[in-house]
């Protein structure tokens, strides 16, 4: 190594891409290179996991053309660094058709050396070893003369690549992340910072990937972490940013200078902002020019219109009123309220003339039978008919206005209020749709007092409540957690103080649904586990 130098500047490019988009990504990569050498005057600019690819890339990774065509986008990333280093993470695929998931070091116009990720997540929404292969590989980067240490996202979660990085004379830990959003998370990754910095005694720069990717949301928050374990530099959440980072050179060694107060976000504000990022990046990033949703004057379709609108804007969003000789007139008045308040486009079609049809036609069949819960979901389904319509006439996207508690226990109709091509607040419990709904008001009054502090109704039968099928949702939602995210058996859940008759009533409806929830459309996870990529179950099963 030459002389040591006194300073260190690091650009940390927090970015949302588009899995797939090889070409447009690259582009973007060297237009943030280009910023971070002639706007900020860094030194090197670090990038997220995969960015080239974005993150999951799944079985586009088996593609031959993949290899190919990143070979050349690769090579203008190589050209644009001219006078600044960079660390541009992508996939290898080896001469014997291995496949690692790598960081190459970039500097002055070469590529230095690359570095492939050692310790693979195979675990919850994680299938890397399907695709990658690990590699044990000496973790250090010579960067401006600064000796850093590499670690790709899961490399992090172990002491093992940290402490042969230190042992290696590693100066500066880096850290470089496509990290899933869920509620909670970021605590949990400095939690890990630290443990990572007091084994080592360096400082840490981690730099995450933002942005929605199919039912995942990568949440950003890059951090510098000091060798004390203090948080000196935090990014934003759910916000692309590229952000200039100083360190010093001192007898103790590298120091993060001029550092900032941490702000402390709402957890419910975070929730929305994660909701709201969710749901802007799948329609955009799948090319649709707008959303519908039915409107039904209750919570949950309500949030789902608040969400939809901060995400999209109201020109983009369209309310369907469909009512119903069961709907009350309060429910038509709360909607057009919040209608009236937000400037979506709106319609009202009432579902009556279908379902009398449905009715007459089914009439020969159904002759000598009670009505039961057949002819509510006869209801719902002539919804779906009216949505699904409209989506297919018009090109909009169907937005599922079920919550995690609904669709747990089946409390929802196939082809009925299930129709549909994404699901916002699908893994939240009704208590956290409750809460969010009450957070969003906070900031402005969009839903109707009266939406939120009513008992909630699927509106199907005369005084219908969710109640009368199902236990109050304080209760109801605590079971869930229990069994869902914490693996707990029927006894053990009791044992906190339920019933236990009620405990397996919950387990024994949420088994029965399984099949349900496979024709479900795909929601934003915000859960420890959610009903898509982290859960697993069989349908037919008799455990």
């Amino acid at each position: 190594m030459t002389d040591r130098v006194e300073e260190f500047r690091v650009a940390m490019a927090q970015l949302n891409v588009t899995v797939g988009a090889i070409e447009e990504n690259a582009a973007r990569i060297i237009d943030v290179i280009e910023q971070a050498r002639d706007e900020f005057g860094a030194d090197v600019v670090i990038f997220p996991e995969l960015i080239i690819t974005g993150y999951p890339p799944e079985d586009i990774l088996l593609r031959e053309e993949l290899y190919q065509r990143l070979e050349v986008v690769l090579e203008k990333i190589v050209q644009s660094t001219i006078g600044i280093d960079a660390l541009v993470s992508h996939p290898i695929l080896s001469e014997d058709n291995l496949i690692y998931n790598a960081v190459t070091h970039i500097s002055n116009g070469v590529a230095v050396k690359s570095y492939c990720k050692r310790i693979l997540p195979n675990y919850g929404v994680f299938d890397e070893a399907r695709y990658f292969t690990p590699m044990v590989n000496q973790p250090i980067f010579d960067i401006n003369n600064v000796r850093c240490g590499i670690m790709i996202c899961e490399d992090g979660w172990s002491s093992e690549v940290a402490q042969e990085a230190a042992q290696d004379g590693a100066q500066v830990l880096i850290q470089i992340n496509a990290s899933p959003y869920r509620i909670g998370k970021f605590e949990e990754r400095l939690e890990i910072a630290r443990m990572r910095v007091a084994e080592t005694n360096l400082p840490l720069i981690s730099v995450y990937l933002i942005g929605g990717q199919d039912s995942l949301l990568f949440d950003g928050h890059s951090f510098v972490m000091d060798s004390e374990g203090l948080v000196t530099h935090e990014m934003p959440a759910f916000a692309e940013q590229l952000a200039l980072v100083s360190f010093e050179s001192t007898k103790d060694g590298w120091i993060p200078a001029a550092p900032e107060k941490r702000v402390p976000i709402n957890r419910e504000a975070e929730i929305y902002q994660a909701l709201v990022l969710g749901l802007s990046d799948y329609v955009s990033k799948n090319g649709f020019d707008g959303i519908l949703l039915g409107l039904s004057g209750g919570i949950d379709s309500a949030l789902v219109l608040a969400i939809a609108v901060d995400a999209l804007g109201a020109e983009r969003v369209t309310a369907v009123l469909m009512p119903s000789r069961y709907t009350a007139d309060m429910s038509n008045i709360d909607a057009m309220t919040m209608v009236t308040t937000l400037g979506v486009l709106h319609q009202v079609i009432s579902i009556e003339a279908l379902f009398q049809s449905c009715l007459s036609t089914l009439g020969p069949a159904f002759e000598g039978t009670p009505e039961d819960v057949t002819e509510e979901n006869i209801q719902a389904r002539c919804r779906g008919i009216i949505l699904m319509g409209l989506s297919n006439k018009f090109g909009d996207l169907v937005l599922t206005t079920s919550n995690k508690s609904e669709v747990a226990v089946g409390y929802s109709t196939l082809y009925g209020d299930m129709v549909g091509g994404y699901a916002p607040i699908k893994d939240l419990y009704k208590t956290e749709v409750y809460a969010l709904a009450h957070y969003r008001n906070s900031v402005s009054e969009v839903i109707p007092e009266r939406i939120i502090m009513r008992p909630p109704s699927a509106e199907l039968r005369e005084n219908q409540t969710d109640q009368d099928s199902l236990p109050d949702y304080e209760v109801l939602d605590a079971i869930l957690k229990l069994y869902i995210e914490e693996d707990m058996d029927a006894l053990s859940i009791a044992a906190k103080g339920f019933d236990v008759e009620l405990v397996n009533q919950v387990i024994n409806r949420v088994k029965r649904s399984e099949y349900k929830r496979r024709q479900a459309p795909l929601g934003l996870k915000m859960t420890s586990r959610s009903f898509d990529k982290d859960w697993r179950y069989p349908i037919t099963s008799q455990f």
